[in-house]
Formats: structure tokens, C-alpha cells, sequence
């Protein structure tokens, strides 16, 4: 994997694959401008190895990122409706806190990461955690989709 500024270039076999894209349009624009096309890339068992494929029906639903962890995780991303608020939240929460909690470092982590497109953990119900696009490939045995742009070797 090679990474340029928040896109990220895979070398398959044939096929050079660009992950990153921060939402489906910037994609379709990155396919009008340097040529492709559109496809659905998969991580799979924590590995930062793509495949390409289209059980997620991402490029269907306009999606550029969808997890799936089973049925009690849920990964809210940056760009998700309702993050900005379920963020807002965590930080009142934090301010409250007046001693360190086991807690406290996933609070760390988000200020940390909101940089790097961040991704509240939720599971039944609660908080587990707050990771990066990037991290969430190797949490929980989760099925990580992005939106990619694939040309073929030259």
C-alpha cells in the first residue's frame, strides 16, 4: 500500500486500486478526472490486503465507507448523519468527568483521531470506542467496505 496525502494506491496483480475517498462523489470526480472506474473494496480478517468485490452493494447505495461487525456493533462514521450530535454528546460527557476513568482514553483517542476521519464504536448500545477509517479495518473481525477507483496497470 502506498498512501498520497488521505488516499491510499494498492498494487494488485493487474489492477491499481485507490482507496480514501472521503465521501462517493469525490470518487465519481477522481474517476472523471483520472480515469477508471468504480468498485467496492473489501478488508476482511483484520488485513489490509483489498479485494475487490460487491456484496456490500456500496457503489448501489452511494457509499463510500460501511462496516460490518455483526449484529451488535455499529460504527458511526464522520460523514454519518447524527455524528456531529453523538460527538457533541461525548464531549459534554468528558467535560463532566473530574477523574480519570477507564473511559477517559477513548476520549483521548477521539481527540486524537478526529483528524483522521473519525468512527464512534458502538456496541449494544453502548460505547466501546472511538478509531480512525483506517483502524476500524482491524477491530473486531470486521468487514470493512470503501468506495475504490480501479485502473489497470500501465
Amino acid at each position: 500500500m502506498e498512501t498520497n496525502k488521505k488516499l491510499n494506491r494498492y498494487d494488485l496483480q493487474d489492477q491499481v486500486v485507490i482507496t480514501g475517498f472521503s465521501n462517493f462523489n469525490e470518487a465519481e470526480n477522481y474517476v472523471q478526472k483520472e480515469g477508471g472506474k468504480l468498485v467496492e473494496v473489501a478488508f476482511k480478517d483484520g488485513n489490509d490486503n483489498p479485494q475487490i468485490t460487491d456484496e456490500a452493494g456500496i457503489i448501489e447505495k452511494k457509499l463510500h465507507y460501511f462496516v460490518d461487525a455483526g449484529s451488535e456493533y455499529k460504527f458511526i462514521h464522520s460523514s454519518d448523519p447524527g455524528f456531529k450530535q453523538y460527538a457533541g454528546e461525548l464531549q459534554k460527557i468528558k467535560a463532566d468527568m473530574d477523574k480519570t476513568g477507564p473511559e477517559e482514553r477513548y476520549f483521548a483517542n477521539f481527540e486524537l483521531e478526529n483528524e483522521e476521519d473519525p468512527i464512534i464504536v458502538i456496541k449494544n448500545d453502548h460505547l466501546e470506542s472511538v478509531t480512525s477509517r483506517e483502524r476500524s479495518k482491524y477491530l473486531k473481525h470486521a468487514c470493512v467496505y470503501e468506495i475504490g477507483v480501479s485502473k489497470l496497470k500501465s
